[in-house]
């Protein structure tokens, strides 16, 4: 079994395990492989009778996911957006299946933590934990708004993409306006170096 593939699988199986109704979508493809290609990382899956994920060598895949390294952190972050930034090749109705079971796959963190720290204390946890994440990704999205408005309007080293679109339309103009005035020199200079 490759170093990837089994923690994979379990990761998917245990979060599948919880979810009964994507295990029996999965279920109706049993015996399907899927590849996972997010180079230099390929992962080989199969899909069990019982919906459940398994490592099944380098065999060929009904269906290959291929993944961009670049965009592997946007597939993970932007869920509701992942399909965008990943090209799939192979069985159509099984990537259909797959795209809707991974979407509705959601992790209760809260159901993990409870045998180790109590009910109680696994909701505040987890509570405390997506507070935090909302509010780090609240205030990398305010930093990054304010990087891009100090570079565009305090110290501009960047222009708005309209203001860059109008500059290179008035250059545009400007050099058809310099053609036009250099061929009526050229112009006037053979028609007043003709006459004696």
């Amino acid at each position: 079994m490759k170093t990837l593939d089994w923690p994979v699988a379990a990761i998917l199986n245990h979060l599948l395990a919880r979810q009964p109704s994507e295990c029996a979508q999965l279920a109706a493809h049993a015996g399907k492989r899927v590849a996972i290609d997010a180079a230099p990382v390929r992962l080989h899956l199969a899909i069990g009778p019982d919906g459940l994920f398994f490592d099944d060598g380098d065999t060929p895949a009904t269906v290959t996911i291929t993944v961009a390294p670049a965009d592997l952190p946007r597939v993970l972050t932007e869920r509701e957006r992942a399909t965008a930034y990943v090209h799939i090749a192979g069985d159509a109705e099984l990537a259909r299946t797959l795209s809707e079971v991974l979407g509705a796959l959601h992790w209760e963190i809260e159901d993990d933590l409870a045998p180790f720290v109590g009910e109680l204390a696994a909701v505040r946890i987890a509570r405390a934990a997506r507070a935090t994440v909302k509010g780090a990704r609240s205030a990398s999205r305010l930093a990054a708004e304010q990087l891009s408005e100090y570079l565009l309007e305090e110290n501009p080293m960047l222009l708005y993409r309209r203001a860059g679109e109008a500059f290179a339309a008035e250059v545009t103009q400007l050099r058809d306006d310099v053609e036009r005035l250099s061929k009526r020199i050229a112009l006037l200079e053979r028609s007043s170096g003709s006459r004696p």
